[in-house]
């Protein structure tokens, strides 16, 4: 990657933030020009995430990759000169989270068009928090990283009080109590980390190389993988997640548990890992044993659900302590694939999120128990949902196998019993799938649904988007294991093959 790509980077986050601003100044009774604005932004950032993630050289001895720096404030601490910088670049795993955001985004806009109430409003929100994430990514200022994270977060209390249902205002208002109070931890791992490495700057490169004692990094590692662990759905802070998912209107879902929740995952690579290595094996054990009862908890949690939205938002839960227990094995294997699931589950629970909203949107009900038969009444609705639940549960060929084969091995390599419990969770994970799918899609259709209409042609365009994506994946995962497993292997020390 060049200099010119590290200007593409900057586009990605500015132009989500560019086309908020230009909404704020249309009228909204333009209902056709603001669909024209989004569905063209949509598209043009799907291409810049995947020329991106093209570009990025994995065969390169750069630690980040695109790297444009300009000094906003200097002399920080009275140390250095660079201070804060706006600066920006990738790695591997930068990378792969860039492409996640992408295809999410593109299917989450065209589901959304069908908002009929306060479509211009929504839409600034969505298109901030989109800017948040990206900037996320690709910062190398730990100042600017934490202003983009927490750009992220907060159009989401809005997005879910105002456009959400089912106890959407409790819903909103615990996500933003918890994350916000996350984020304090985060802060204060920052500025930890800058007093600690006394060089005067935030740059991120600047503070890989400094040195930490080991006593100051098993003490503030903790505070960073709480504080972004939150977002993740890190057990026991997770229990806004699952609310959260059922309030959230359709594109929200998507991108809270599509892309937040990996923002969150990281976070804890970004500022915890790659920067405090010597705490990180320390509490690796701990991360690991959270992980396992996430991933345990939130699929039992997901069997005893009736509600569609609760069982994906619990099942989220459960795979994202998968991500956090290939974080904790410290091998390249298993951190692989937890980035490896970062990507697989962003994209399937996306397409389960889109393919629920497509439901309730005609029905005005989720509970599994009310529905059976609809693979007549909607065939490709069920085809599609069949796709995210096998994906899901690890069917080989599919995203979520690639992903968990990794965490599995590396599981064994560090902690066998963990990876005898994360192997039992995969098998409860199938129990409630194969349940759900036997419930709703199979049997007699009940006449109460016998005028329920197919998904629509923007649902059923995201729903492709997004199923290529999970085969994409599965088929051909090279791509994304030679970007992640460089990165991990080059820029974290302390971590083992």
């Amino acid at each position: 990657m060049t200099e010119t790509d590290g200007y593409i980077l900057i586009a990605l986050f500015a132009l989500p933030l560019g086309v908020a601003l230009l909404l704020m100044l249309l009228p909204s009774r333009e209902r056709s020009a603001l669909m024209a604005i989004t569905g063209l932004s949509s598209l043009v950032l799907f291409g810049l995430s995947v020329y991106i993630f093209a570009r990025y050289d994995y065969t390169s001895t750069e630690q980040f990759q695109g790297v444009v720096a300009w000094t906003w404030l200097e002399n920080v601490g009275f140390l250095g000169e660079r201070g804060i910088q706006f600066k920006v670049g990738l790695d591997g795993i930068g990378s792969a989270m860039v492409l996640l955001t992408g295809i999410v985004i593109l299917a989450g806009t065209w589901v959304s068009w069908k908002i009929q109430r306060r479509t211009k409003d929504f839409f600034i929100l969505l298109y901030v928090l989109v800017g948040g994430v990206y900037g996320t990514f690709v910062m190398l200022d730990m100042f600017f990283f934490f202003l983009m994270y927490e750009t992220s977060l907060l159009p989401m209390y809005l997005l879910i009080a105002v456009w959400g249902s089912t106890r959407k205002q409790y819903g909103a208002m615990k996500l933003m109590m918890m994350l916000l109070a996350a984020s304090i931890l985060i802060f204060t791992g920052i500025f930890a980390i800058f007093t600690e490495a006394g060089v005067g700057t935030f740059d991120m490169e600047v503070l890989y190389a400094a040195e930490y004692s080991t006593t100051m990094q098993k003490i503030f590692f903790p505070m960073i993988a709480l504080g972004c662990g939150t977002l993740g759905g890190m057990f026991p802070f997770h229990s806004w997640s699952p609310d959260g998912h059922a309030a959230a209107p359709t594109a929200v879902s998507m991108l809270h548990a599509g892309v937040l929740m990996k923002v969150g995952a990281f976070g804890i690579i970004r500022l915890g890992i790659q920067v405090l290595p010597e705490g990180a094996v320390y509490w690796g054990p701990a991360l690991i044993t959270v992980g396992i009862v996430a991933a345990l908890y939130g699929a039992i949690s997901a069997l005893q659900q009736t509600d569609m939205k609760l069982m994906s938002g619990f099942s989220s839960v459960s795979h994202m302590g998968y991500v956090f227990v290939g974080l904790g094995t410290m091998n390249v294997i298993g951190m692989t694939g937890a980035v490896l699931q970062m990507f697989a589950h962003g994209i399937m629970t996306a397409l389960f999120f889109l393919l629920i909203g497509g439901i309730y949107d005609q029905a005005h009900n989720r509970d599994i128990t009310n529905f059976s038969g609809m693979a007549k009444q909607m065939p490709l609705w069920a085809i599609f949902f069949i796709i995210g639940s096998l994906a899901s549960l690890g069917l080989p060929g599919l995203s979520g196998f690639i992903a968990e084969l990794h965490i599995f091995v590396g599981a064994f390599r560090s902690y066998p019993v963990v990876g005898g419990l994360a192997i039992l969770t995969a098998a409860i994970t199938t129990t409630y799938l194969i349940r759900m799918g036997a419930q709703v899609f199979f049997g007699e259709l009940s006449p109460r649904w016998t005028g329920l209409k197919e998904l629509t042609w923007m649902e059923r365009a995201g729903a492709t988007v997004l199923v290529l994506s999970i085969l994409a994946l599965g088929l051909w995962p090279a791509p994304w294991i030679d970007r992640i497993a460089t990165t991990l292997a080059q820029t974290i020390p302390g971590v083992s093959l």
